[in-house]
């Protein structure tokens, strides 16, 4: 099958490829392609106007501030998986990165494409609702910033506004002493994941964990973060873990397709954020202990 007719237009400039999508409401952004070349071939998506947006240098860079790290929104998933600095500052995404496809779709996909793309099941938006990062788009020639945590609504559905681009994510820093844990169930390595489940705990010396954070996708129709604030301040012992796992998940709807049905998803995203959070904690531990 061949895609519908549409134009192609490459633009220099963040402001140019906002102009596109305003003067078109049926335009796309194409970023690597990963996701939309595929749904074009099935004729899922019909623009009539592709807005290629590759070729924008700013788009392509690493800012390092104080606190944050900013990602580019064409950064590729591979470099970003490479980066010392995500590799240093965001530990998580980098971790999570290797769950993401295959090594030729990370050398081409994009981590501000997946992102704008929504897809439930999708590693970097997990990680980004899980640090809660902030999302930046471009529209009418000013900065509109989401919290990851807000964005997703929806399978494919953000609260993005329609003629903006995303322009970059920005994480904060995880600090010097912090543990992570990545998990997640496919029926084969690198397809669409069942369940997965993300945790990072940052902790200070002389104050202990100073928060806790904990995520998962690919159970409902968009990445959740869980409620698990009650454990600050507690020994993080394996029965504490589960016991608030298991209350937060209370809170989460999952979903059945042929794949899986809700309450195997339910079940399996449990047991997988117990494993992720457990994972935090002992990389702590084994840090302190060193």
């Amino acid at each position: 099958m061949k895609p519908v007719s549409f134009d192609y237009k490459r633009p220099a400039t963040i402001d140019e490829a906002c102009g596109l999508l305003v003067s078109d409401n049926n335009a796309r952004i194409l970023a690597g392609g990963q996701s939309l070349i595929p749904m074009l071939s099935m004729r899922l998506s019909r623009p009539s106007l592709l807005v290629d947006i590759a070729h924008i240098p700013e788009l392509t860079a690493f800012v390092e501030t104080k606190t944050h790290i900013e990602i580019g929104a064409m950064v590729r998933q591979a470099v970003a998986q490479k980066s010392e600095l995500v590799k240093t500052h965001i530990p998580l995404l980098a971790k999570a990165l290797g769950y993401v496809g295959h090594p030729p779709t990370r050398a081409r996909g994009t981590v501000g494409g997946s992102v704008a793309h929504a897809d439930p099941s999708a590693e970097i938006a997990l990680v980004a609702t899980t640090l809660g990062a902030e999302i930046t788009y471009r529209v009418d020639g000013a900065d509109e910033i989401f919290d990851a945590s807000d964005f997703f609504i929806g399978p494919m559905l953000t609260i993005a506004p329609p003629t903006g681009c995303l322009t970059r994510l920005s994480f904060a820093k995880a600090p010097a002493v912090c543990g992570i844990g990545f998990h997640e169930v496919a029926p084969r390595k690198s397809d669409y994941a069942l369940a997965s489940a993300a945790a990072q705990i940052n902790f200070a010396a002389g104050s202990g964990v100073t928060s806790i954070h904990v995520g998962v996708g690919s159970v409902g129709d968009f990445p959740e973060r869980l409620d698990v604030d009650q454990l600050c301040g507690t020994s993080l012992d394996d029965a504490a873990i589960a016991d608030a796992i298991h209350a937060a998940m209370q809170m989460v709807e999952t979903v059945e397709d042929l794949h899986a049905t809700a309450a195997y998803r339910k079940r399996i995203a449990t047991e997988l954020a117990i494993r992720a959070l457990r994972d935090a904690r002992d990389e702590i531990s084994k840090d302190l202990n060193q």
